[in-house]
């Protein structure tokens, strides 16, 4: 307890008494990268709060991003992020995908994602493709479902096959 008070103490006498809180100061500067050090490795933690877009925007075109998106208004163009939410007034027309896919609203478009998850409100017209999913009762949902090891770069993979394809016919 006495070196608490130290610590706190040359804080605020560190202005006034600079010369005779040296030997204190070098005692009282290692405990005060601790504290740095505590919120430098919180920081990276603390993820920023996610992209929420309301239920009266209206967006058309893609939207990118290593972040978080909640969607509660209409978007036309494909969307990806690192976790998507689909709130129940949203309507997705396009491709989503994301590490994380919480659907609530309703996508009419493929959805890849490494974990994917149909709530009791969802309707999804369109594939999904995905490494888990969960589907919950009530749910409505038309399209495939094929389970993939990594759904997120699958989608290059189409593009090689038609153009050897091509070789043979020409």
């Amino acid at each position: 307890m006495f070196s608490k008070s130290k610590i706190n103490d040359p804080a605020p006498k560190d202005s006034g008494a600079a010369k005779p809180a040296s030997p204190a100061a070098p005692s009282a500067a290692a405990p005060a990268p601790k504290p740095q050090s505590e919120f430098k490795a919180s920081a990276p933690k603390a993820k920023p709060p996610a992209s929420v877009l309301s239920t009266d925007l209206h967006v058309t075109g893609n939207m990118k991003t290593t972040g978080d998106i909640q969607v509660e208004g209409t978007v036309e163009g494909d969307i990806r992020a690192h976790l998507l939410t689909i709130g129940e007034t949203a309507t997705i027309k396009g491709e989503v995908i994301a590490d994380d896919v919480v659907i609530n609203g309703r996508i009419v478009g493929r959805v890849r994602g490494l974990k994917v998850r149909l709530t009791s409100t969802a309707r999804v017209e369109g594939d999904i493709i995905h490494k888990t999913i969960a589907i919950e009762s009530g749910a409505h949902f038309e399209g495939s479902v094929q389970r993939q090891d990594d759904p997120l770069n699958s989608g290059k993979k189409p593009a090689t096959p038609p153009a050897s394809a091509a070789k043979p016919a020409g």
